[in-house]
Order: C-alpha cells, then sequence, then structure tokens
C-alpha cells in the first residue's frame, strides 16, 4: 500500500465524515470527525466478524502510518505555523508571563503531580509499575494539544483575554513539553546515573531557547522577503518555505520546531508585520491558504486518532486505570495553573474562575497520543497508551461539547 494511496484514502474519509457532521450532527470539526471515525473504526470491528476483510485492510494501512513521526515531524510545523499566524498578537504580548509561567512551570508541575499520583494509584490497583515510566507518562499528558484548542475555543465565545491565555499556553507547552518528554525518556532509557543533571539543563535549554530563537530568525527574514515584492502566489509560497525549510534546519540542529514554527507564525502574523510587508490582497491569500490547510490537516489528524483504535491492546485493568486517570490529572492540571494565576491575577484582571475554565479547557489531543506511541514496551507502552487514548477521548468530546456551557454558565 502506497503512501498515495493511503494519503487518498484519508482525504476521503476526511471529506465523508466531514460532511456527515456539518449535514447531520452539526458539532465543531474537531468533535464531530473524531466521533463519527471511532463509530466506523467499531462498525468495521464488529462486522470483521462476519468477513474480516475491510478490517484487515484498515489494519494493514494503520500499520503502514507512523502516526508519531508523522504528527510530530511533520503535520505539527503546519499546524502551529497556521495556529499562530491567526492568533490575536496584541493580547498574547499583554498576557507573556503568565504565559510563560503556564507553559514551563506548570507543565513540570503537572508532570511530577500526575507521574506521583499515577504511581501510586496503579500500584493501589495491583500494577507494579516504575515511578520513572509513570513521571514519562506525566509528561506526555500534561501538554494541552494546540491543534485541539484552537479548533473547539473558536466557538466556545470564550472572553479574549481568556482565550489568549488558553491559546498562547497551548501553542508553547506542546514544545516544552516534548522536550521534557525527551529527557525523561532518555533517563528512563539509559538510568539516572547515566544522566548528569547538566546534561539535562543543557538539553532543555538548547531545544526551547534554540527554539525560540530559531523562529525568531525565521519570522524575520520572511518578513524582510515578504516586504522586499508584491506578489501573492510567491509570498504563499515564501511561507510555506519558510515552515518546510525551518522545520528541517530545526531538526538538523536538534533545537524545537514546534516552538520555532509558534514564533515564527506569531511573527509573521503581527498586524505591525502583516501592514508592513503584505498588500490587502497578499494578505487575504496567505490567510486563506493557511486557514484551509489547517483544516484540511485537522481533519486528516483526527481521522487519524480515530482509526488508531486499532492499535490499542485493550484490557480491563487497562480501561480502569485510564477511567480513574481522568479526574486525577484534571486535578492535577487545576493545581499545576494555581501558582501562575495567583502570581499575576490581580496585575493583570484575570477572568473570574479562571483556573476552573483553563483546566477543563486544557484539551489533549494528537500530541498526547504520538508521544505514547514512541514508549518502548519495557515502558509498559500498551497500558500508557490505552490511559492516554482513554483520557484523548474524553478531553476532546466531554470537555471539548461543555467547555463553551461552562464558559456561558460561569459568566451568567
Amino acid at each position: 500500500m502506497d503512501t498515495y494511496l493511503i494519503a487518498t484514502i484519508l482525504i476521503f474519509l476526511a471529506a465523508l465524515f466531514g460532511y456527515i457532521n456539518v449535514r447531520f450532527l452539526k458539532l465543531p470539526n474537531t468533535i464531530g470527525l473524531m466521533m463519527i471515525t471511532i463509530v466506523f473504526t467499531l462498525g468495521v470491528i464488529a462486522y470483521s466478524y462476519f468477513d474480516p476483510t475491510l478490517l484487515n485492510f484498515e489494519k494493514e494501512m494503520i500499520s503502514k502510518i507512523d502516526f508519531r513521526e508523522l504528527l510530530l515531524d511533520e503535520m505539527l510545523s503546519f499546524l502551529l505555523f497556521a495556529g499562530a499566524l491567526h492568533t490575536n498578537f496584541n493580547q498574547l504580548k499583554i498576557q507573556r508571563w503568565p504565559i510563560f509561567l503556564f507553559s514551563t512551570l506548570g507543565v513540570l508541575v503537572s508532570t511530577f503531580l500526575v507521574g506521583i499520583s499515577m504511581y501510586y494509584i496503579l500500584h493501589f490497583v495491583g500494577m507494579q509499575i516504575g515511578f520513572i515510566y509513570c513521571l514519562l507518562f506525566g509528561a506526555l499528558i500534561s501538554p494541552t494539544d494546540p491543534i485541539a484548542v484552537l479548533g473547539i475555543l473558536k466557538k466556545a465565545n470564550v472572553p479574549k483575554k481568556l482565550e489568549a491565555k488558553i491559546v498562547g499556553e497551548s501553542l508553547f507547552n506542546d514544545g516544552v513539553g516534548v522536550v521534557v518528554f525527551l529527557t525523561i525518556f532518555e533517563i528512563a532509557s539509559f538510568g539516572v546515573d547515566k544522566i548528569e543533571v547538566v546534561d539535562v539543563f543543557q538539553l532543555f535549554g538548547k531545544e526551547v531557547v534554540g527554539g525560540i530563537l530559531l523562529g525568531a530568525v525565521l519570522g524575520w527574514i520572511t518578513y524582510r522577503l515578504l516586504k522586499s515584492i508584491d506578489d501573492y502566489d510567491i509570498e504563499v509560497i515564501i511561507t510555506v518555505a519558510a515552515v518546510m525549510g525551518g522545520t528541517v534546519i530545526a531538526q538538523q540542529l536538534h533545537v524545537s520546531a514546534p516552538l520555532a514554527m509558534v514564533t515564527a507564525g506569531l511573527i509573521v502574523g503581527n498586524d505591525t508585520v502583516r501592514n508592513s510587508a503584505m498588500s490587502e490582497t497578499t494578505e487575504h491569500y496567505v490567510d486563506k491558504f493557511w486557514e484551509l490547510l489547517d483544516i484540511l490537516l485537522n481533519a486528516i489528524l483526527f481521522v487519524m486518532i480515530g482509526m488508531e483504535m486499532l492499535v490499542l491492546v485493550v484490557k480491563g485493568e487497562y480501561i480502569i486505570a485510564g477511567l480513574i486517570a481522568i479526574p486525577l490529572i484534571l486535578a492535577c492540571r487545576y493545581l499545576s495553573l494555581l501558582i501562575p494565576i495567583n502570581i499575576f491575577k490581580k496585575k493583570l484582571d484575570f477572568v473570574p474562575k479562571t483556573n476552573l475554565i483553563m483546566t477543563w479547557g486544557g484539551l489533549r489531543g494528537g500530541i498526547s497520543i504520538a508521544l505514547a506511541l514512541g514508549l518502548t514496551n519495557e515502558m509498559h507502552r500498551d497500558l500508557f497508551l490505552v490511559i492516554t487514548y482513554i483520557v484523548v477521548i474524553f478531553s476532546i468530546i466531554i470537555q471539548g461539547l461543555t467547555v463553551g456551557k461552562l464558559v456561558k454558565k460561569l459568566k451568567g
């Protein structure tokens, strides 16, 4: 099965399921696509008891897709650039310090709270899992997913200054979260005694700071190129080249490509840069191109998330652990936000119940699943993949469908 055929099937299913959602369900596309794909996959599994042909075909297709590599190394850069390009830069600038703490300190605190809690919970239910592996799970589940967050918050009527905090946090904390995950992954793979504390800080600093600096350089170069010409066709292509070339450079330099793309997108999307570098026609075409690409990649991503059910090794104790993890992870997120919110709430006039809304609106998505798929069998991949999948489904469907109602209730 070649790449073109797989891409064709994924886009066909995204179009079909998207049509069904818009025509009949009328849910946010992110939620509707994943729900329909899950129902479709369950239907294929049920039908396999009579004829396994379709199930075998779907399994073969999924086995050909490296979800982790496809999302983290290829799709994520486009999605983050598109999200940052259409983010309110002025609000982000005002909220930059709480966003910085949410996406750094918040991720680290959540990682350790989830890791410690899961360690004791899993032992309580009879699964003797090493602490370092529970900490690894804490790292992969703590970052909120910008792809899920951006898609759902647009329809949730969240106040703009609160939306900026949630979106800003999700754009940056996934890059930080991936770095934290990779650091703990190295420790879990080689042992604590083989990793020096200095090495950890060097890795973290290089990935995060290096990614932001690279993004700033890419954004500035892109701005200068856009400003020097007035041809919307070529200017759109320049933005695509910046994302693709920037991702390759980030991978070669071993810095965070997600953080680089977020930074570059924020610079290119800034109103000051737009007004001085793009004509109205160019701005229209750049925006529409990246909106369409964002919608297409989102649709494919959430169809793939639904189909990834087929790789799960489902056991009763795994499901129980996943259900227990849902309230535990929400509680850990709530606690991890307390310090940043208490530091800045008076100075920046936070919306009432900010912590509660950010906890419920901090959705998990494809990034967590991609990281879980990267675990080895020694790291209890099957267990943590099932737990992650349960948390993500609950997050996107239940939290995603109710965050707007929660905001409305708290505002009223």
